[in-house]
């Protein structure tokens, strides 16, 4: 049965690639299929190759502020993600007793999907959601605060971000956590030794040593941000216009692929800008050293 098996698939060299097929196979529908037909909707019209469509995406009045509003959640949401977890996952590290039970608890989020986080906090900042009753009953306000409206963007935005940073930080943790598992303890008990301790042991050794985590740990969580739109939706609707919001108004209201595909494109484009970015500037030293 052996050799049979063999003669099916060719030499043993051969059979990695065999068992890799299957994932080739899916990125290729999923994921390759649909990006190169969103290139094509965004470059190509009726008249062959054309930039019409990205004339008309930046024409858009809800253009600039989408992009604004984008990296406005980008660069507030990711930092205090990573943050959070960073300072979450070194406690779980200690080994206490019950820090499993604690990371259970802390990764509940990854199970509950964006527009769900997004209706959940949506009973808590709306007009009569829990936190104005809350107030309310503590006689800290007399009339309640409109906090998801045009008149109170600020408070809109910080909903979002509240909802975002609770939602999404379990999986900045969980890489930490996997990172930090894989540090040797010989590191932590050399410093030890050599006099590092508390803060010192962190930022000398274990950071250090988790930067491959913290890289790929930013990398995802940044796209995902970029991403943002269902919590946005469901919380702010279009008072803080995002791009991936605007690209599914496009495509589903307005019924147009090809400018809805061009706010794809141009998303794809800024999240290889980032990763390029934190892959150059996020390198180990051993990395640095090979490049």
């Amino acid at each position: 049965m052996n050799e049979r098996l063999r003669k099916l698939l060719g030499t043993d060299t051969l059979l990695p690639y065999w068992l890799l097929l299957p994932t080739l196979i899916f990125i290729g529908i999923f994921f390759l299929m649909p990006l190169f037909k969103a290139i094509g909707l965004a470059f190509h019209g009726d008249a062959g190759f054309t930039l019409d469509y990205f004339k008309k995406m930046v024409s858009d009045v809800r253009f600039f502020d989408a992009l604004k509003f984008t990296f406005l959640y980008t660069i507030t949401i990711v930092p205090l993600n990573v943050i959070t977890a960073l300072a979450m996952a070194l406690v779980i590290n200690t080994g206490f007793r019950g820090s499993r039970f604690l990371l259970y608890i802390y990764a509940l989020p990854l199970g509950i999907s964006d527009l769900a986080a997004g209706l959940i906090w949506l009973s808590i900042f709306t007009h009569r959601g829990f936190l104005n009753s809350a107030l309310y009953s503590l006689g800290i306000i007399e009339h309640p605060i409109h906090y998801l409206s045009y008149q109170h963007i600020n408070y809109t935005f910080l909903s979002v971000v509240a909802a975002e940073h609770w939602r999404a930080t379990a999986i900045v943790l969980v890489n930490l956590v996997a990172g930090l598992q894989m540090i040797s303890k010989d590191y932590l008990e050399a410093a030890e030794v050599l006099g590092a301790r508390g803060w010192k042991k962190i930022w000398y050794v274990t950071l250090p040593l988790l930067k491959p985590s913290l890289q790929a740990a930013l990398i995802i969580r940044t796209i995902f941000a970029l991403q943002t739109f269902a919590v946005v939706l469901a919380l702010a609707g279009q008072i803080t216009p995002v791009l991936a919001g605007e690209a599914y108004f496009w495509q589903f209201l307005y019924r147009d692929s090809h400018i809805a595909s061009a706010y794809a494109v141009l998303l794809m484009a800024i999240s290889i800008a980032m990763t390029w970015v934190y892959l150059r500037y996020l390198r180990s030293r051993t990395e640095v050293i090979r490049g």
